[in-house]
């Protein structure tokens, strides 16, 4: 089976079948990561999300519904390279139920091999030829024979895969069956190009390509960071409707040509352009200048092409053959019919030419574009410049606001390389590495570092050097050294710079917050008591406060910390600063308030989205991710974790994400396994102390769904030794749990009083809500019972619904145990509802087990059920249940009504309810909540 040619289509044009359904956007994102080798995130946070394949996949169900009612029919999917053919067909295979499933795709180097691809296709199901009369085994109707045979028992589909390929025996033999097939359960689809005549009178469905709408919301959501609209709009011109070709020409540029068109067409290999290249060397002289100059332009600006043609002295001539023999267009913009001509034009050109293009788009463009003009007099500049470099120098402030850091980045390294001085260059340098690190390029940034501590740097730029090194170290595979580099340059920079010396002093403990127990033992209080001697800041902000708060809970403790903790939180909830929020997101669980957490972490991705930090944008999608699933939302977390990998990939950091937590509250055993073990070697290789620390927790957190408590205690004990920060919100409840299920009472009590120390300093109901859950399973008597109660209350009235259904679930099992199985049944069938509805396999087994020993015969049927609602169908569900009317979902998901009908009626199928009031109770939804965000 090809994987990739034709895996990435979309909805037709105006005149063939279009269909806007869930499928869409995560689907051909899925034939993209297999193309690109990379995760493709599906962005639930970004707006403007593409719905495509809006009725192609509804025709296909309905094509598979009529075999599976007897009713079987034959259908040609057809559409050029890269329309989705394959895309549809992998979709059909993975997604329809009670199906046998018949693949074949058509080979080129087999088709003068007679019956090859019907021996392939056929040989799956050859089990039932021995079911066939004896007079049908030796005939090619026994095609036909075995096809019905195997559909009598259950029902079958024969995928076949660019059937133009297939050898012209057995295309005749499918193509008869194809016809035959009215009475039969069974469904065969083929996949082509173009109109075969073998398959004539077969009804056809056309795939087109995307619409530019489309197209423009489908690139945003596969670059990571910002997307300059000028940019963005030649991209999809020159792709025209192909997603394949979409994803090639967006992932080719440096991030700063995405971000604000300040880059250059990267080279292709060698392989891929060598046909290209004895191309254009057969083009007249002026007709390859054209295209080189169209190649350094962008964003494709017809009117500014025009003006540098003419200085240049190309003439229309050289533009009519240019289009002529199809390799450019020319409109409003002037676009590459095909763009990696683009990459081939500029990079096959002698550099003296690229120099000349570039000063004539320079003259072209003058002042009414300072950047452009700046970028393209930097790259026709050979020798050092001061006034090119100062010109790059001020344009870099403005795109940092157009084109986020890696367009700044890009601007100062620029300036860097063309400054005369030494003196000037270094400091150029050591601003564009900070620009590169926050853009998420370490190894860019870590050059420019070496480029300018060759130079001469005052006292402070030395402090900013040392500290930008130590702050790659932490970023990169070195975070048990971060710590003591990070305080050494806070030391040294404290006379120098207070702000920046306070700066780096928080960094230093942040840095040893997640070395964890693998930096030296004492970093953390070092950092903290360096930390409380540092110099006071003159006007204390957020960070100021956050700085002091740390500095207290690793010298006094948690209890002593808690208020000067509080005081930062409520400041970074009510901030826009982007700074030092992922360090605010572990204070605010430290003191145990979730819906500042939440705030904080929302806000967060917003920040970095805006500004283009992919260092912290990773980091900002894990923490809103994890709230996800405190409060049951699987499917919303699953969506940023994907985006927080992918993004993550791109740049070459890594990470502690949620996926572990995730897989744990799901209580996948085997997904879990291979993400601890993943997860321990990454720790060990990067020195990441709090990841193992993570990796400890979500075991137990697995182990303990499962109920295998002793295990869960096994994985605790060293995390338990650990007085790590936040620690106590997630490592204490567990280990509490599993000591109490594993006759461990002492420790059990010593765990007890620790958690009801930091939970009573806290007050808050999530903390007191845990609190009770924990000392109710230390407690014997009625006191037991009301601590059950509390613990069900107080953490209703937060959004932690998966530990809320925790608490439900220990107090059934406490009712139980003391015989009182019908109050019992209550609670554990609340449990079993809420772990099943939001997909926590695990937990609802555990609920389950329990139902049975109270003697009812609980039906299993949620976590089933509601997994196999697709992503757009459950955002579908939650927005209804809050009472939005069709037209409105139809609005906030961009699709029609008719859709968002079409959606809600598989819904009520598979959730087995018949109105939008039972949606609530199915999915156990607060409707007091904010609706989920579109």
């Amino acid at each position: 089976m090809q994987t990739m040619p034709d895996r990435l289509q979309v909805p037709p044009g105006s005149d063939g079948v279009r269909f806007t359904d869930d499928l869409t956007m995560q689907t051909v994102l899925d034939a993209l990561e297999l193309e690109s080798g990379r995760p493709i995130p599906d962005l639930a946070l970004r707006p403007g999300r593409a719905q495509m394949f809006a009725r192609e996949r509804p025709a296909l169900e309905r094509v598979l519904d009529g075999a599976r009612r007897g009713h079987g029919q034959a259908l040609v999917l057809r559409g050029e390279s890269g329309f989705g053919k394959t895309t549809l067909l992998d979709n059909a295979a993975s997604s329809v139920s009670g199906f046998r499933i018949a693949r074949v795709c058509g080979v080129e180097s087999e088709r003068d091999l007679s019956y090859a691809a019907l021996h392939r296709l056929c040989a799956p199901i050859s089990d039932h030829v021995e079911q066939l009369p004896a007079p049908q085994r030796d005939a090619l109707i026994a095609v036909l024979g075995l096809v019905a045979e195997v559909g009598a028992d259950e029902p079958l589909a024969c995928l076949v895969d660019d059937a133009h390929l297939l050898d012209e025996a057995s295309l005749q033999v499918l193509a008869f069956v194809g016809r035959r097939l009215r009475s039969h359960h069974v469904t065969l689809v083929f996949a082509v190009r173009e109109p075969i005549p073998e398959l004539h009178g077969i009804p056809e469905l056309v795939l087109g390509g995307l619409t530019d709408t489309e197209a423009h919301a489908l690139l945003v959501s596969i670059v990571p960071g910002r997307l300059d609209s000028r940019v963005r709009d030649r991209i999809v011109a020159e792709a025209k409707g192909n997603p394949r070709t979409l994803l090639a020409s967006s992932s080719a540029p440096a991030a700063e040509q995405l971000a604000g068109g300040y880059g250059l067409p990267v080279a292709l290999p060698a392989r891929d352009t060598y046909a290209e290249c004895s191309r254009l060397e057969r083009l007249p002289v002026q007709t390859r200048r054209l295209l080189l100059l169209a190649a350094a332009e962008p964003e494709g600006d017809s009117a500014v092409l025009w003006r540098a043609a003419a200085r240049l002295g190309i003439d229309a001539d050289a533009a009519d053959q240019a289009a002529s023999l199809g390799v450019l267009e020319f409109g409003m913009r002037v676009t590459f019919c095909d763009p990696q001509m683009r990459s081939v034009a500029y990079h096959g050109a002698p550099f003296d030419e690229r120099r000349r293009v570039h000063q004539a788009l320079a003259d072209a463009i003058a002042e009414a574009d300072p950047d452009r003009w700046a970028w393209h007099r930097a790259h026709a500049t050979l020798a050092p410049d001061a006034d090119v470099a100062d010109d790059l120098e001020r344009a870099a402030s403005r795109a940092r606001e157009t084109g986020g850091l890696a367009a700044e980045a890009a601007f100062l390294e620029r300036s860097a390389l063309l400054t005369p001085d030494p003196s000037r260059r270094a400091t150029r340098a050591l601003a564009a590495a900070h620009a590169r690190f926050d853009a998420g390029s370490l190894a860019a940034a870590s050059d420019l570092l070496t480029v300018a501590g060759a130079g001469p740097l005052d006292e402070l730029e030395r402090g900013r050097l040392q500290r930008l090194h130590a702050k790659i170290a932490f970023a990169g595979n070195a975070r048990s050294d971060a710590p003591r580099l990070l305080l050494e340059a806070a030391k040294a920079l404290s006379p120098l710079d207070v702000r920046l010396a306070r700066d780096t002093f928080l960094e230093a403990l942040e840095a040893a917050v997640f070395a964890g127990g693998l930096a030296a033992p004492s970093a953390l209080r070092d950092a903290a008591e360096a930390a409380r001697a540092a110099p006071p800041a003159e006007r204390p902000c957020a960070a100021d406060l956050l700085l002091d708060g740390l500095a207290v809970r690793f010298t006094d403790g948690h209890v002593a910390a808690v208020p000067a903790l509080q005081r930062p939180v409520e400041a970074f909830c009510r901030s826009d600063d982007a700074d030092w929020r992922g360090l605010a997101c572990l204070a605010a669980a430290e003191v145990w308030d979730i819906e500042a957490l939440r705030a904080i972490a929302t806000r967060y991705i917003r920040l970095a989205r805006d500004i283009g930090a992919l260092t912290e944008l990773p980091l900002a999608l894990n923490y809103v991710a994890s709230m996800h699933v405190q409060d049951g939302t699987f499917a919303s977390a699953a969506s940023l974790i994907e985006e927080a990998e992918a993004i993550s990939a791109a740049t070459g950091q890594r990470v502690a994400v949620s996926s572990l937590l995730l897989a744990a509250w799901r209580g996948s055993a085997g997904e879990a396994a291979e993400l601890v073990g993943a997860s321990r070697r990454d720790a060990q290789a990067r020195d990441d102390g709090r990841q193992i620390t993570l990796t400890e927790y979500t075991t137990a957190l697995l182990y303990n769904g499962l109920g295998r408590y002793a295990d869960a205690l096994v994985s605790l004990r060293p995390a338990f030794e650990r007085d790590e920060l936040d620690s106590c919100c997630w490592i204490l409840p567990e280990l509490i749990e599993a000591a109490a299920r594993s006759d461990e009472r002492d420790l059990a009590l010593k765990a007890c009083e620790r958690l009801v120390g930091q939970t009573q300093a806290s007050g808050t109901e999530w903390a007191l809500g845990i609190e009770a859950r924990s000392l109710a399973l230390v407690t014997d008597g009625p006191n037991a019972e009301k601590l059950h109660r509390e613990a069900i209350e107080r953490l209703g009235r937060c959004p932690a619904a998966a530990h809320r259904a925790r608490a439900h679930l220990l107090y059934g099992e406490w009712l139980r145990r003391q015989h009182r199985r019908m109050d019992a049944r209550e609670q554990l069938r609340i449990a079993y509802d809420m772990f099943s509805t939001m997909g926590a396999a695990a937990f609802a087994g555990r609920a389950h087990r329990e139902l049975l020993a109270t003697g009812e015969r609980a039906r299993k049927r949620t976590v089933e059920t509601t997994n196999q609602l697709t992503s757009q169908e459950a955002h579908i569900a939650r927005l209804a249940a809050h009472g939005r009317s069709n037209p409105q979902i139809a609005a906030t998901l961009f699709i029609s009504a008719r859709t968002v009908e079409y959606h809600l009626h598989k819904v009520f199928t598979k959730l087995g309810i018949s109105s939008r009031v039972q949606i609530t109770d199915v999915l156990e939804l607060d409707a007091t909540t904010t609706p989920p965000p579109a």
